[in-house]
């Protein structure tokens, strides 16, 4: 069979496939500890689903508009001026089914062959293969846990050429939790404002931040770099909902007309019944956000303590989200029990799973080498037990 070509440019999710792997274990009765996921372990709140049940009850079943509800629209205008200090109108937002849609809608909107793209790493999986999808150019910028994982001002402006159509933002970050500052995204913004570069900024993990970490939207400096900027953020990680499958874009209006063009040809409006439940999300009581990333700080200070503690793996202190991205370089050219050398990131997580019952992400997936990802978005037991698997794998190299 002849498959479209652009299927060679791209891969399975790692994620997913560690995922995938760590079931398949499962169901043969093994147990596996699971730190591959990147969502929630919190419920759904109870106030949220039981407005997805009347919606259901009152017959709110049928087709929406293809960008959303004005209801949902109006709430999410709302939130964006009230934590972001971002003012909106109906026309600049779009509902999209998840946040990985959104960037794709944006994705499809924006680049055409040959544009680059500029993508600091470590990065979200999806981001260069929804580049390459589109026949642009990823521009890796890379960056290390000494730089805390963030890219400088001069970095960014280096990479800037000609062809630079867009620069992605992911801060607080998947996989390593790191967050810029206000003044670092202010320096960063003035670069994109120069060379009239799109900057897409993804802020899914907005409100998961740590002690006295403020999260401030690239947006929100001033007309220009908002003018430049499509902000992407959504449901799924805050509130729990990564099954509602629900995100949103804000920006200009001509690029939200064109991704809900787009949208309209491949999905149409998300599901109603998680519209109706999201306006409950963004306006009803956010009590368990609160809980949930207190519960959340409490997992990181732990697992974070744990892995610095075992030798030849070093952990930054994440400021957001809920994933650690120890560096574990030191361990590689070391043997396991039955003579196998530890070479690469892959090669150690491939023996945390085979023979410790461990899920982890190896770093190359995420574009740095020499690292692993764990999201601590699992129970506190888990962790434990999970974290005294890994000394223990440790302790047997040689």
């Amino acid at each position: 069979m002849q498959l479209a070509k652009r299927l060679s440019k791209i891969k399975p999710s790692p994620t997913m496939v560690i995922t995938a792997k760590a079931q398949s274990l499962r169901a043969q009765g093994l147990d596996v500890i699971g730190f591959g996921a990147g969502e929630p372990d919190f419920d759904t709140p109870e106030n949220i689903k039981q407005a997805g049940i009347n919606a259901i009850k009152q017959g709110f079943t049928k087709y929406t508009g293809v960008g959303g509800i004005n209801e949902l629209k109006d709430a999410l205008i709302a939130k964006l001026k009230k934590d972001n200090h971002l003012t909106y109108t109906r026309d600049q937002i779009i509902v999209s089914n998840g946040g990985k849609h959104s960037l794709y809608n944006i994705a499809q909107a924006l680049f055409d062959p040959g544009d680059e793209v500029i993508i600091p790493a470590p990065y979200w999986v999806s981001y260069p293969d929804q580049v390459l999808l589109n026949d642009a150019v990823p521009v890796i910028l890379e960056t290390t846990d000494k730089m805390g994982f963030k890219i400088t001002p001069s970095q960014l402006e280096k990479a800037v050429t000609p062809k630079t159509k867009a620069f992605i933002l992911n801060s607080p970050s998947n996989p390593t939790g790191a967050a810029y500052s206000e003044k670092e995204l202010e320096a960063l913004a003035a670069i994109l404002v120069k060379h009239h570069v799109w900057c897409i900024s993804d802020e899914i993990y907005e409100k998961v931040i740590y002690g006295h970490f403020k999260h401030v939207s690239i947006a929100s400096f001033n007309e220009k770099i908002k003018n430049l900027t499509l902000v992407v953020n959504g449901a799924s990680k805050v509130y729990s909902m990564t099954g509602w499958r629900m995100g949103f874009a804000a920006g200009p209006k001509e690029i939200i007309d064109a991704m809900t063009t787009i949208q309209g040809q491949v999905t149409s409006n998300i599901c109603s019944i998680t519209q109706k439940a999201c306006v409950e999300a963004y306006t009803g009581p956010q009590d368990m956000v609160t809980t949930m990333v207190k519960e959340f700080e409490k997992r990181r200070n732990y697992i974070v303590g744990k892995l610095n503690a075992i030798e030849g793996m070093t952990c930054l202190n994440p400021e957001g989200a809920f994933y650690v991205f120890p560096n574990v370089s030191r361990l590689f050219g070391r043997k396991t029990p039955d003579g196998k050398i530890i070479s690469n990131s892959a090669d150690f997580s491939n023996y945390l799973l085979d023979k410790h019952l461990v899920a982890v992400v190896s770093g190359e997936g995420f574009g740095a080498e020499g690292y692993i990802r764990l999201s601590y978005a699992t129970s506190q037991t888990n962790i434990e037990k999970g974290l005294d698997r890994i000394e223990k794998a440790v302790k047997e190299l040689r």
